[in-house]
């Protein structure tokens, strides 16, 4: 994959209501082969990989999603914003900050977001000075010690996964990936969260906003952002926390998320 190209990929059919999943952190669609699987039988399903950017603000990733959305025809959708990710969705909503999309549709300038769900992610991060912590650790780790971590991630997830051979090919592609750009890809995606606020945003929302947590989160105390979500979001709907997962919540419970997510969409 180009490391400066964002990449789009469609599953499902196009008649069914459609959900765009927006990745955390490490940016791509390689965690998540398992919920895919599960949601495309009832849902289409846009996947997103973005590019290495050392240089894109948080409005410059929510264009480039915007732009090949409407670039492959989707002019509206469900946003599924996991960890990260949640940064971007609330972008979406955000017209304020982001010009016309270069790329116009049938619809007209503009992509409708017909509801938010937060998988293991955020508003404003609810730890102060969270992400500047994350990117400090992060400076200090060396590339082998890296890489190890790395490979022992991948050994737990496919001890979780079992005999999965299609989540086992996504998690050797997941690997493959973790490039020392990537890193530095990483770094700037943490940078970006420490500077930006999607508190108004949230605050000023009336479509459906849902949450999915893993209880298992040492990264996001989700138990403070859906306090905050149920105070401060006027269009927050509730939330659901599969206890046995963690804070990859659509890998660990895959088969659960896909089943809450489509009754969240189907009853909004």
């Amino acid at each position: 994959m180009a490391e400066d190209e964002l990449q789009i990929r469609v599953s499902g059919d196009a008649n069914s209501p459609t959900l765009i999943y927006l990745p955390g952190l490490h940016g791509d669609w390689t965690l998540v082969a398992g919920f895919r699987r599960a949601i495309s039988r009832r849902m289409r399903i846009i996947e997103i990989t973005y590019p290495r950017s050392l240089e894109w603000s948080v409005a410059d990733y929510a264009n480039a999603v915007e732009d090949a959305l409407r670039a492959h025809g989707i002019t509206q959708g469900w946003v599924l914003g996991e960890s990260w990710g949640s940064q971007v969705a609330w972008c979406l909503l955000d017209d304020r900050q982001r010009p016309t999309p270069t790329i116009a549709g049938p619809a007209g300038p503009g992509f409708q977001v017909q509801g938010i769900i937060l998988a293991g992610g955020f508003v404003k991060h609810p730890i102060p000075r969270g992400a500047w912590l994350l990117r400090q650790l992060g400076k200090r780790i060396s590339t082998r010690r890296y890489q190890t971590q790395i490979k022992r991630y991948v050994r737990y997830a496919n001890w979780r996964h079992g005999s999965d051979l299609e989540i086992r090919a996504s998690l050797a592609e997941f690997a493959e990936r973790r490039t020392e750009r990537d890193r530095e890809a990483v770094q700037k995606r943490l940078e970006l969260m420490d500077s930006y606020d999607p508190r108004p945003v949230a605050r000023r929302a009336q479509i459906p906003v849902h949450y999915l947590a893993g209880a298992i989160d040492p990264l996001v105390p989700w138990y403070l952002v859906r306090w905050w979500l149920r105070r401060h979001c006027p269009g927050y709907r509730g939330g659901e926390t599969f206890w046995r997962a963690d804070h990859n919540v659509l890998a660990t419970a895959a088969e659960g998320s896909a089943e809450q997510v489509w009754r969240w969409v189907t009853t909004a």
